[in-house]
């Protein structure tokens, strides 16, 4: 006996019209309660074929968006997963094509019936009916729901595929979501890429600046230990770049995909670093209201970074060797170890080697992180590369506060080739974005660097000029600069300042400038 014939009809009277729309509320009850969409997508089906014993399927538009496959469906006799239509074939591909729905009283009759999920059988079945509607957004096909019923010539077909339409509605919310989910799954994981792209290219230690003898060197040892797991020990003046390095190193290792987590010693008070450094459990102390994750263990798998190590207390020293040693640590009030996988960079400006005369460091501490020096050269030993680094700064700087600045100007190059830079690169860095703010046209003069690269200790130059001094710095300064603009040429020099080729040949003279300085 065919089970379907005990089933009531879709929408023959109106005790079906109001069991239909029960259903309709049953079935948005369903998909409003479950966030994932097969689920969503078989209940609505299995509510279908409770009510109305008929076998139903839904197909979904690909990721490529050039086809569909099954992704719902039940009553049929095969395996229907990896059933797919694409555009145009058969009913279900000409549904989504065209974005109108289908009505087939008779299958036998329609050759566009291809009878893939096997719903059908001529020999052995009564005929059967096909209806199918579009599940649309914005007028772009999302799906299909497809309905097989037994052949009723009675049958109200305008109402049932208005019903099945309402269906089709209520599957709609599930499917946008999981669009929009997918969506935001896929621009996350796209501009996750872009920013590591952007992290390994912005720290790269091809782009850092200085082509300098001690830079050339620098280069050949960061190359030589970033492949590998070793632990450096970087060392230099404040301001010389070490977290920079750091970087360059993590990012051209092959934990580079891994954390990167930089942690400056001499910033964390004394009675917070070991928590900050190996994590607490909830009621270590006062105000551990819940676990916390240590630098440590947030460094897993990746590289951990220890600015100014020098500072560490004699107490942390014997924690941070057993990290060294061991690879584990105890949370504190934590009873059980952590084992973690962490590659260490330190960094300090002191001088470790006279800190451990004074038993201040750890002789068996500095061992172990004194496995592979790289020592970063002041700026001052490296003249060389201030230019460059000036130049790198102005761009940057004059692309973050929007302004259209060319080139520093020759009297003001030779006040950063003169000045001996205490602060090494940072300092650089500060004083070429405080002239960048401060500059109104298109060159860095020498008056818009700051003071402190204008007093006698510093430049060379006296602490106080008169007015006529002070006119006469400018007027050169300014006769220099036309002179780079036009590579030394002085007529061209002479119209580019308003003034005669033989007033500006006397200044040059009175001056003592080198015109052939400038000339190509």
């Amino acid at each position: 006996m065919n089970p379907t014939k005990s089933k009531p009809r879709m929408m023959e009277n109106s005790k079906s019209t109001m069991k239909n729309l029960s259903i309709l509320v049953e079935i948005n009850q369903a998909v409003s309660r479950n966030l994932n969409l097969q689920d969503s997508l078989q209940s609505t089906l299995q509510i279908l074929q409770n009510e109305y014993g008929i076998k139903s399927g839904v197909v979904l538009l690909s990721d490529d968006n050039k086809s569909l496959s099954m992704a719902a469906s039940i009553g049929y006799q095969i395996d229907v997963a990896k059933t797919e239509y694409k555009f145009g074939e058969g009913l279900i591909g000409r549904i989504a094509e065209t974005g109108k729905p289908i009505v087939v009283p008779q299958v036998s009759k329609e050759p566009l019936f291809l009878n893939r999920l096997s719903s059908w059988d001529s020999k052995k079945d009564r005929e059967q009916t096909f209806i199918g509607t579009p599940i649309m957004l914005d007028y772009k096909t999302l799906g299909v729901l497809a309905v097989n019923l037994p052949y009723n010539p009675k049958r109200d077909y305008d109402s049932d595929l208005q019903f099945l339409t309402l269906v089709a509605s209520a599957l709609l919310q599930p499917i946008r979501v999981k669009h929009v989910i997918a969506t935001e799954r896929q621009r996350l994981i796209d501009e996750n890429v872009m920013l590591k792209q952007k992290l390994q290219g912005e720290f790269s230690f091809h782009n850092i600046i200085g082509n300098s003898h001690e830079m050339r060197d620098l280069y050949e040892q960061v190359t030589r230990v970033a492949p590998t797991n070793t632990t450096v020990l970087l060392r230099g003046e404040s301001g010389t770049g070490k977290e920079l390095i750091a970087e360059a190193i993590h990012y051209n290792s092959p934990r580079s995909e891994k954390p990167f987590v930089a942690v400056n010693c001499a910033a964390i008070p004394e009675n917070l670093i070991e928590s900050e450094f190996f994590g607490h459990k909830k009621g270590a102390f006062t105000g551990a209201v819940a676990d916390k994750k240590g630098r440590f263990e947030m460094a897993d798998t990746g590289t951990i970074f220890l600015d100014e190590v020098g500072e560490l207390s004699s107490m942390t020293q014997v924690k941070l060797l057993r990290v060294l040693q061991e690879h584990e640590f105890d949370r504190v009030g934590g009873t059980e170890s952590i084992k973690v996988d962490v590659r260490i960079i330190a960094a300090t400006n002191a001088d470790l080697e006279s800190l451990m005369n004074q038993n201040r460091f750890r002789e068996d501490l500095y061992y172990r992180l004194n496995v592979f020096a790289i020592f970063l050269p002041p700026l001052r030993d490296r003249k060389s590369d201030i230019l460059l680094l000036a130049d790198h700064f102005m761009l940057k700087y004059g692309r973050q506060h929007g302004k259209s600045i060319k080139r520093i100007s020759t009297p003001a190059i030779d006040m950063l080739m003169r000045y001996h830079w205490p602060g090494n690169v940072r300092e650089l860095e500060n004083c070429i974005e405080r002239a960048v703010l401060v500059c109104e046209d298109q060159v860095i003069h020498s008056y818009h660097l700051p003071p402190t690269l204008q007093t006698a200790e510093s430049s060379n130059t006296v602490s106080q000029l008169s007015l006529d001094e002070a006119v006469a710095s400018y007027e050169k300064e300014l006769i220099q600069d036309a002179l780079k603009s036009t590579r030394g040429n002085r007529a061209k020099a002479a119209r580019l300042l308003n003034s005669s080729e033989r007033i500006i040949g006397y200044k040059i003279q009175k001056y003592q400038i080198d015109a052939s300085r400038f000339k190509p």
